[in-house]
């Protein structure tokens, strides 16, 4: 005897996800490490170098942690007041910080010294980074300067004075030491050239800029600020390549990843979307407990830390990929024996036997009771959790013929529920093609017989005819859009080819033709 064919609903469930390599490639990273700082988090920076420590820049100090072990291995304490903006040089020997003093630091990272103090802001100043040779830093401060130091002298180069508040994104190029960037709370963004001492151009991001940040070719940069990450072509004099809406609070941080392919922005909505450099769309999504105001990931991408407005720091880690091995078998000697014992073939395996549990709806439909199968599943909780059974159920009861005998024969509540049914979910494009046939079948079963009904099983009726009525309406308003886009792509068809084809068929007029210029050399 066959055994039964339960009820298919898979084919009415909504589909999941897309899953993409970005996610299995994000979702690698092991559950996060929380780490209690004492404020929020300012700045966080990964070294260059293996083993790529990062350090978190937090109250009155800069401390450096071991990425695997998620604890502290050097602590720069020599700050007075709050510090701000510690960043590596690029071989990882070097950390410069700044601070709410207007001084900005210079620490040896092996040996933890002070090598070297640059005074001459006049307020705080919240970034620091090395330039791209590794001679001078760039500091960025809320006095509304840029000023670039030489490290070997201690002396100030040269300073920028273009801003109207206070600073606080600022980059150097990845690629010229020259080329400087500071976007501030005047909602512009100013690219400086050191070597004429000038403005190159400026940009206005339209909203109070939290961070700058260059990609890796030097020729593109972004900007963060309100709920906006734009991209800016510097090559073209500061063009608008795109904007980036995937926030709803403010943008925070930028960071780049994965060889530049890879643009990461965290906000005060708890969130950090990650983008595709080559088309700006968001390819992934990390969630955290509590705003995020500064994130760092590895060279690698082994290691991502984010900071919050709590003193949280969240430490990720990429799972290492484990290979199996195969267990060596020990080779046959007296001395082994009787230790294991490998048994290569049975006689018979007997399968253990797992019972099937069959659904209610189902077991009223293999006795062919379609009645009860139908009151079944317009349940309450069936009907607001599940409706794809339900579904898939009338559609059986149409595939059996059983479907006007299971909705003969009712009024009151049970009809009334079953209406209900079809007006919340007729316009569903997954259930509609099913739901507008059902519908058929029980105004022909019940169109004789309205008047005899109860008053709400009427009402309900009613109430179906005006959803059918928006839905026929709503149809053919499509429709009329759908023609007016044909019509305005057919004509935008229409006189490209016609462009083309005067393009091919022109020729020189008489005027043209008295005024032709020979040129014989």
């Amino acid at each position: 005897m066959a055994s039964f064919k339960k009820t298919n609903s898979k084919i009415f469930m909504r589909a999941g996800p897309e899953i993409t390599p970005d996610n299995i490639y994000w979702k690698k990273y092991t559950a996060p490490v929380l780490v209690k700082e004492f404020g929020p988090i300012d700045y966080i920076d990964f070294s260059p170098v293996e083993p790529h420590y990062f350090a978190v820049t937090c109250s009155v100090r800069v401390q450096i942690y071991n990425p695997i072990t998620k604890l502290v291995t050097k602590n720069f304490s020599r700050f007075k007041e709050a510090a701000y903006g510690g960043s590596f040089r690029r071989d990882g020997k070097l950390l410069c910080a700044g601070g709410e003093e207007s001084v900005i630091r210079l620490f040896d990272v092996s040996t933890k010294s002070l090598l070297r103090l640059f005074s001459g802001h006049k307020a705080a100043v919240h970034r620091t980074f090395f330039t791209a040779n590794n001679l001078h830093i760039a500091s960025f401060s809320d006095d509304k300067t840029v000023v670039l130091w030489d490290i070997g002298t201690e002396k100030q180069i040269i300073s920028f004075n273009e801003h109207t508040d206070y600073i606080r994104g600022g980059a150097v190029s990845p690629m010229s030491s020259d080329i400087v960037l500071s976007g501030g709370y005047d909602k512009l963004i100013n690219m400086y050239d050191t070597r004429t001492n000038k403005k190159i151009f400026t940009v206005n991001h339209e909203a109070p800029v939290e961070s700058v940040l260059f990609l890796p070719s030097g020729g593109i940069f972004l900007s963060a600020g309100g709920t906006d990450v734009k991209v800016w072509d510097a090559l073209a004099g500061g063009k608008l390549l795109a904007k980036l809406s995937q926030h709803h609070k403010t943008v925070t941080c930028l960071k780049i990843t994965s060889n530049g392919h890879r643009i990461l922005s965290g906000s005060l909505d708890r969130h950090i979307k990650i983008y595709d450099s080559g088309t700006y769309k968001t390819v992934h999504t990390l969630d955290y407990p509590n705003s995020v105001l500064s994130m760092g990931i590895s060279a690698n991408d082994e290691t991502i830390a984010a900071g919050m407005v709590d003193g949280l720091i969240s430490v990720q880690r990429k799972e290492e990929d484990i290979k199996d091995t195969k267990v060596q078998r020990k080779k046959m000697s007296y001395k082994n024996a009787g230790e294991n014992i490998y048994v290569s073939s049975v006689d018979t395996v007997v399968q253990e036997e797992v019972k099937e549990t069959m659904s209610k709806h189902d077991t009223w439909l293999r006795k062919f009771q379609y009645s009860k199968a139908l009151d079944s599943v317009m349940l309450p909780y069936v009907i607001n959790k599940t409706p794809h059974v339900t579904v898939a159920l009338l559609q059986e009861l149409n595939k059996r013929q059983g479907l006007r005998q299971a909705l003969a024969g009712r009024d009151g509540k049970s009809l009334a529920n079953i209406i209900k049914f079809l007006i919340r979910y007729i316009g569903n494009v997954r259930f509609g093609r099913v739901l507008l046939h059902v519908a058929n079948v029980l105004m022909d079963v019940y169109e004789d017989n309205l008047d005899g009904l109860a008053a709400e099983p009427r009402n309900m009726f009613n109430l179906l005819a005006n959803k059918l009525q928006e839905e026929e309406d709503l149809i053919v308003s499509l429709a009329q859009l759908q023609g007016t886009l044909q019509i305005i792509l057919s004509g935008a068809e229409a006189q490209h080819i016609t462009t083309a084809r005067d393009n091919q068929t022109l020729e020189p007029s008489s005027a043209a033709q008295k005024n032709l210029i020979f040129s014989i050399a």
